[in-house]
């Protein structure tokens, strides 16, 4: 089985819809930087498949994951830095028509970052994956959230290895010219996930500590 098809947490209801964009220091006057993902982002409390909690699954508490890592590390440079997490599995679930749902992240693009930090694709089914309808509409999802076009755009590849997904991201990278972070080995290594730690395999083969750590630690090296 590939890596991937381990993420058995459902892809909908991830959030409620009016919490699909949060901000964290808001009136804070420095560097603004928004971080774009999925359950790996933040994941409501989910009672039934044993996640109490509402921050990256599956980190062992809200500082250790992988955005708030990242928060810590801006601020120890910019204490005036303000955050926008912005949730998008219904992106995610709908990409070939992404378009249509971009309004439902209109707070984030009203944040006008300085910094985005595109996390997400593990929602895209890898079944009948279709490149060209991915690239174009994470631009537009980028386009989006960037309406000045001033930020500075980091990418990241899948967790667990997507193929076609990865390959599109880092099409998307060489075109537009911007920093790629490639996570997929620490999606093959059992000890970067939160294996034995949750009943739910779908919860357990998210990135544990050590996975959150490694995926902020790439990260930062682009910033």
């Amino acid at each position: 089985m590939a890596q991937i098809d381990k993420n058995t947490v459902a892809v909908k209801d991830q959030l409620k819809p009016n919490e699909a964009v949060t901000f964290e220091r808001l009136k804070g006057n420095g560097k603004r930087v928004m971080f774009v993902g999925n359950s790996i982002t933040r994941h409501g409390i989910a009672h039934q498949i044993g996640w109490h909690w509402d921050f990256g699954m599956a980190a062992s508490s809200i500082d250790k994951d992988y955005v708030h890592l990242l928060i810590k590390h801006i601020l120890a440079d910019d204490p005036d830095a303000a955050f926008c997490i912005c949730q998008v599995w219904e992106w995610e679930l709908n990409y070939r028509d992404g378009e249509k749902v971009l309004d439902k992240y209109a707070p984030a693009r009203a944040f006008e970052a300085d910094v985005i930090i595109m996390r997400c694709i593990e929602n895209c089914a890898v079944k009948d994956f279709d490149s060209e309808a991915f690239c174009r509409e994470y631009k537009k999802l980028i386009d989006y959230l960037d309406p000045t076009g001033r930020a500075k755009v980091i990418l990241t590849t899948s967790f667990w290895n997507h193929p076609e997904g990865d390959r599109a991201i880092k099409s998307v990278a060489a075109e537009r010219g911007y920093p790629a972070a490639y996570l997929g080995d620490l999606g093959e290594d059992d000890s970067m996930k939160a294996i034995g730690l949750f009943q739910h395999d779908g919860v357990a083969n998210h990135p544990g500590d050590k996975g959150m750590a490694a995926i902020a630690e790439r990260i930062a090296a682009l910033l």
